[in-house]
């Protein structure tokens, strides 16, 4: 069992992240937390699993919160990863090791388990979650959506009465999607409790005891999923949620125009230490293009942008732009790239100065009206480390656009955002493909994808 007992916390002296917070969740049940960008989902996730108060400097915490019989700012983390097990929104963050079955038995170890105990975990993870295909690999090799499905093997194996996912769906495809509902599902048959925090809903809405709705750090709505289910689309969107139905791609493929593209992708390869990637990619785009990068978790989809933009140099084939073959460095001057993982891209101490390190002669006032666009103003003097995952996203979005390349790629751009947030990212990018810009977007969120893009290209294996 899981007891919140009226919890109020803040990061900072400022502001409270959450307050007056109440839930009381029996064991075996699966909460759904859901709301806006910044409510406080995370938040919660953190004081269930330890890492507030032990891992958070400088906090103000009030409240109880206690699992399973005890309290967690009384119990140690060795001891509360006994009981609970967390897969994080950016997984990159929990990996030990450098290669996958050390990865997945590595929490075993440390419990020191005998070694036939852990390799049966081990094989029984493997066997029931269905990732055969992430054995014996180099996790630096592999894509966003199976280092999303290892970080949940490797929990998955402690066997941990509790599980708490921070959005568990957000770098996957849709049958990787699918695949994680058995998961949860299966998980949820066992007898174990599930607190989910995610904006992809309609995965998991008819799989929930209780979908919880956070407003400004409050609870604002508990709904049972047949109440849930029964909400209509502007109830929906009214309350900032993502769609409760099974989206369908409804696209176009991109045609392949040699002679009147701006930007001409022939016969490009890359291989990753002799592994290959790519194979003999044709691929074209014009000023105005918004092109849908799609494909399964790990067919090469962030691997074709990295080249594009001169991050990884290509094994064969040529990128043109309107006539001329690119090299390395003019790949970089000419494209903008916002990574899967925006970690890797924010550098400054506050959300002012990352803005005004993309674009040094930009204005002010430039840089305000943006920043208010992403509902970024009132953190403008924020670290960016500290903003959520989906405000980190916005700003990242918001520093690619403020260079002013001509060339625009997105990988993800909308992993954890709501549905108005989503919708502003959507409508800033339809409105830079009228500004003689080419923009690509790799994701698997088909509904900002039918929302934002002009056509699709599909990466086949």
């Amino acid at each position: 069992m899981i007891e919140i007992d009226n919890v109020s916390f803040s990061y900072t002296k400022e502001k409270n992240t959450l307050e007056d917070i109440d839930l009381t969740i029996p064991q075996g049940e699966l909460i759904l937390l859901c709301g806006e960008s910044g409510c406080g989902k995370t938040t919660i996730t953190k004081l269930i699993n330890g890492l507030i108060p032990h891992f958070t400097a400088g906090e103000q915490l009030t409240g109880t919160v206690r699992v399973d019989g005890t309290t967690v700012s009384d119990t140690k983390m060795y001891e509360l990863a006994k009981v609970v097990g967390s897969v994080f929104q950016n997984p990159k963050s929990q990996f030990f090791n450098l290669d996958s079955d050390s990865e997945i038995s590595f929490g075993l170890e440390n419990e020191g388990l005998p070694p036939q105990e852990i390799q049966m975990r081990v094989t029984q993870a493997v066997q029931d979650l269905n990732i055969s295909h992430l054995e014996h690999r180099n996790i630096f090799s592999m894509s966003g959506g199976e280092k999303q499905s290892l970080a949940f093997a490797s929990v998955y194996a402690m066997q941990p009465s509790i599980f708490v996912l921070d959005e568990p769906s957000a770098n996957l495809d849709a049958p990787a999607i699918e695949t994680l509902r058995r998961q949860i599902k299966q998980v949820k048959k066992n007898g174990h409790t599930i607190v989910i925090a995610e904006h992809r809903l309609y995965f998991l809405a008819d799989l929930a005891d209780r979908i919880v709705y956070l407003k400004n750090g409050k609870i604002n709505q508990i709904w049972k999923p047949k109440e849930f289910l029964s909400l209509s689309k502007d109830r929906q969107i009214s309350l900032g949620l993502r769609s409760v139905e099974i989206p369908t791609l409804n696209l176009q493929e991109s045609l392949f125009s040699p002679q009147q593209a701006d930007l001409l992708v022939k016969n490009l390869s890359y291989s990753y230490k002799k592994n290959p990637v790519l194979k003999h990619v044709d691929f074209s785009a014009s000023y105005g293009d918004i092109i849908g990068i799609v494909g399964r978790n790990g067919v090469g989809k962030s691997t074709l942008c990295q080249c594009l933009c001169g991050l990884l140099k290509k094994k064969s084939g040529t990128i043109s732009f309107r006539g001329k073959q690119l090299s390395l460095k003019e790949c970089r001057k000419l494209c903008a790239f916002v990574m899967q993982d925006v970690n890797h891209q924010l550098f400054s101490d506050s959300v002012w100065d990352e803005c005004e390190l993309s674009a040094p002669s930009e204005s002010a006032a430039m840089i305000e009206a943006l920043l208010k666009r992403f509902d970024l103003l009132g953190v403008k003097d924020s670290h960016p480390m500290a903003l959520s995952g989906g405000q980190k996203q916005r700003l990242a979005v918001a520093t690619a656009i403020l260079s002013r390349k001509k060339i625009l790629i997105f990988d993800e751009p909308t992993s954890g955002l709501d549905y108005r947030h989503m919708m502003e990212v959507s409508s800033l990018l339809k409105e830079l493909g009228k500004e003689e810009h080419i923009i690509l977007v790799v994701s698997h969120d088909i509904e900002f994808i039918n929302a934002t893009c002009t056509n699709i290209f599909s990466l086949q294996p």
